[in-house]
């Protein structure tokens, strides 16, 4: 019987987590289904198409039940943290997903989750697709670098904070005032403020088009 293409995309989620982005070949693939590569090729003609087909299936779960009866901040909102939690569910999620184009229902459904928030609220179209891109580049970028400090290497960085307060206490006293900020580690919290600034950015531009 031949493999099918879910089959081969579950199956490299699964080795994504056991090895991360760079274990992760067609060859290695290709073992771990008990396959020559020709079946793989198939399907997904290089690497470079698998991951567009990994990156579509880490973002199935966002957006499926979009809210329509909650003000617009709060389905962005939403949005956001649904795709943080989609990136976050396998190993170097945000990896994967960053620099990939997939046209597909996951990623237009999404796309809409997000505009239609926004062209609702009043921002012009260009602010709605622009934003939303914002949106997304926030979100991978947090959780790329969320995903890139493994525990041992979060508990170094607050071992290692003496030696940052000492080396900056008096060359570079704002980031000495901000010390205990930088060593942070609660994600959540963190997180939930970035969201919370964007959208106020994008309530402010929305608000200034509507005084033009």
């Amino acid at each position: 019987m031949r493999i099918q293409r879910d089959q081969i995309i579950a199956t490299a989620l699964v080795l994504l987590d056991e090895t991360g982005l760079e274990g992760l070949t067609m060859r290695a693939l290709a073992q771990v289904l008990r396959v020559q590569a020709p079946s793989l090729y198939w399907h997904f003609p290089n690497k470079k198409a698998l991951i567009d087909g990994m990156a579509d299936a880490l973002v199935e779960g966002v957006a499926r039940a979009p809210a329509t009866d909650v003000p617009w901040q709060e389905a962005i909102r939403t949005v956001g943290q649904e795709l943080r939690q989609g990136l976050l569910a396998h190993r170097d999620g945000a990896r994967v997903y960053a620099g990939t184009y997939v046209a597909s229902d996951n990623t237009l459904r999404m796309g809409e989750a997000m505009t239609a928030p926004l062209l609702r609220a009043g921002a012009s179209p260009q602010l709605a697709a622009w934003g939303s891109f914002s949106m997304m580049y926030y979100v991978l970028g947090f959780v790329m670098e969320e995903q890139a400090l493994e525990p041992d290497e979060a508990i170094d960085a607050v071992d290692n904070q003496p030696s940052l307060l000492a080396m900056t206490k008096d060359r570079f006293p704002s980031v000495f005032a901000c010390a205990e900020a930088l060593f942070h580690t609660d994600f959540e919290e963190r997180f939930a403020l970035g969201l919370d600034i964007f959208i106020a950015g994008l309530a402010d531009r929305i608000k200034a088009k509507k005084r033009a």
